[in-house]
């Protein structure tokens, strides 16, 4: 499955079992992005991760 990084606009191919949430990243800018629907298929930016720092 091809389609676009929102970010970078490079193209990005997909497995065709990807499934809502996951996170693939992209191979131009290795932004993580996050598939946010299938059908149509829509991506967005994945939301970071926030340090614990040892907690």
């Amino acid at each position: 499955m091809m389609t676009t990084c929102p970010e970078c606009e490079g193209a990005l191919a997909l497995a065709d079992d990807v499934q809502t949430g996951e996170i693939v990243v992209c191979g131009d800018c290795g932004v993580d992005l996050e598939v946010i629907d299938l059908a149509p298929l829509a991506l967005a930016l994945a939301p970071q991760e926030a340090e614990d720092w040892g907690e």
